[in-house]
């Protein structure tokens, strides 16, 4: 493998954060994985994923991760100087990120009409609950709410109960991640065109994207998908088993080998002469019989054992981990999935590392995400050019807050 170079494959990029909570923080830290200096704006009390979270010394350990990498500034967008100091930083970055209400930005001044007039290059990224148009677009909507609309809530969980929940702000991380896949193709066709674009970037069609098999299953055949618990339907055997000791292990043996390879591992060669388990969509067709056959065989066995055997055997199966598991674990740790990373409050503060990996410039995280402000200073003096009394008198007016290290309350 060749060795990782110094640049990254964004670093050449500024971005403006101006989302808060989970999508747009998500897209913002993604992009600030691969190198792109990314200005992260709110207010002095804090973006609410401050508050969202575990907490040391003060310190919230998920700011600390999804705040990363990045620049953080603290500007009172509900002022006039505010917004025109948003104006003036949009005139120098590649990407401006937001994840306000449709409408807001307009209203505050800050449309892509108005910014593109002043960076034509510029591209606008754009999270909201149901889009920028439509006849719901200016609905409220957090992430749960879109995943709720899009289909994804109601196949999720036990058939004999209410639809559940991952207990993540899953579909928030789903529309960052499409954010910011979509903000990098601006950028790629910005080097044909010369011209910025927006990405409209909604909650309810980033997790209805993950519905794509039961799309054209309704429309031949009127087939509405159900909760299945932990089974993949039409997807047999990949199921949830119990050991003797009440622990629980994941099985995928879909494929005609692993399906072979599971039944001889288990003693269960009968099973691959049965009729009924013959191809993938009869299995499928029997998978109460199959789980069947599994079930017995993992009820009379420690989960250490079965993993043991079906590893041996080269079957795709895992027990459920939990963080201590993934804390304790080889494969994470070669794969240097959890890193020690800087922190101004707390020393080091660990982390899930940068994926995915790229070979030649596999990004990096530098520091985790800092207080309130603590950057506000720098940014305003390098890019909008103000000198140390200009920022101090909007500090006193409270249009912006210069925070300080290791101490979240006002100067």
């Amino acid at each position: 493998m060749p060795a990782a170079t110094t640049a990254e494959p964004l670093d050449k990029f500024r971005v403006l954060e101006l989302g808060t909570m989970v999508a747009g923080p998500f897209c913002g830290r993604m992009l600030a994985d691969f190198g792109a200096e990314v200005i992260k704006v709110e207010m002095a009390a804090g973006d609410p994923v401050r508050g969202m979270g575990k907490r040391v010394d003060g310190k919230s350990l998920y700011a600390a991760s999804i705040f990363r990498n990045k620049r953080m500034i603290s500007i009172d967008l509900r002022t006039e100087k505010g917004r025109e100091l948003v104006r003036g930083l949009a005139g120098k970055v590649d990407v401006l990120i937001e994840n306000f209400r449709p409408g807001t930005m307009e209203r505050w001044g800050l449309g892509y009409d108005v910014l593109s007039r002043l960076n034509p290059r510029l591209v606008m990224v754009r999270i909201s609950g149901f889009g920028q148009t439509g006849p719901y677009s200016m609905r409220a909507g957090y992430g749960i709410i879109g995943e709720s609309m899009s289909g994804l809530r109601h196949i999720t969980g036990d058939p004999d109960r209410p639809p559940t929940r991952v207990a993540v702000s899953l579909t928030d991380y789903i529309t960052g991640l499409h954010a910011a896949y979509g903000a990098v193709m601006a950028l790629l066709k910005r080097q044909e065109t010369g011209k910025g674009q927006c990405v409209d970037a909604a909650l309810f069609e980033s997790a209805f994207n993950f519905m794509e098999p039961y799309v054209p299953a309704y429309e031949k055949l009127g087939f509405i998908a159900g909760r299945t618990g932990s089974r993949l339907p039409d997807n047999t055997p990949n199921n949830l088993y119990t050991a003797r000791d009440g622990r629980h292990i994941h099985i995928a043996a879909v494929s005609e080998p692993t399906w072979q390879r599971l039944m001889k591992a288990i003693g269960r060669e009968d099973a691959l002469t049965d009729p009924r388990f013959a191809t993938l969509t009869s299995r499928s067709q029997h998978e109460d019989a199959i789980d069947e056959i599994i079930s017995a065989w993992t009820a009379r066995r420690d989960l250490e054992e079965i993993d043991a055997v079906l590893q041996e055997a080269g079957v795709p199966a895992s027990r459920i981990y939990t963080m201590a598991d993934v804390f304790s674990d080889p494969h994470y740790a070669a794969r240097e999935m959890l890193i020690d990373v800087p922190d101004a409050d707390l020393g080091t503060v660990r982390l899930a590392n940068v994926v995915p990996k790229l070979s030649d410039t596999p990004g990096r995280i530098d520091h985790a995400g800092g207080q309130v402000g603590v950057d506000t200073r720098a940014v305003l003096s390098e890019l909008a050019g103000l000198s140390e009394a200009e920022i101090s008198a909007l500090a006193a007016e409270g249009v912006i807050f210069c925070g300080a290290p290791g101490r979240p309350g006002m100067e």
